[in-house]
């Protein structure tokens, strides 16, 4: 079964930085979108960051000038860049693929960021 290895996060001040990472080894068929998602306790999950095999982005209003998306797609690999990490960010951090044509969903098993004050 296809897996999305995941690796980053951790604890970090307000102000600091953490740099996320997703490999997705295995996947059969093309990786149209990889991305983020998040969730708070006692939150939606909500989407992060996503970028599309040909360059498009998406980005949640809350994070657009503080965090970057960015994927290799050669090696089925996506990254996110987080600075002036706040409180509010503190979530568990889930990588997210879609493939296509078999409009197939990956997700990571997810990693806590905690953002103290």
């Amino acid at each position: 079964q296809e897996q999305l290895v995941e690796a980053g996060g951790g604890l970090v001040q307000a102000g600091g930085s953490l740099r996320l990472s997703c490999q997705a080894p295995g996947i059969i068929g093309v990786i149209s979108v990889m991305g983020w998602y998040r969730q708070a306790p006692g939150k939606q999950r909500e989407l992060v960051a996503t970028r599309s095999r040909v360059g498009s982005e998406k980005y949640d209003d809350s994070v657009k000038v503080r965090f970057t998306v960015s994927r290799d797609n050669a090696r089925n690999t996506v990254s996110l860049e987080m600075t002036s990490l706040k409180p509010g960010d503190t979530a568990v951090y889930s990588c997210y693929v879609y493939v296509v044509p078999s409009e197939l969903t990956y997700w990571g098993q997810g990693t806590q960021v905690t953002v103290s004050s």
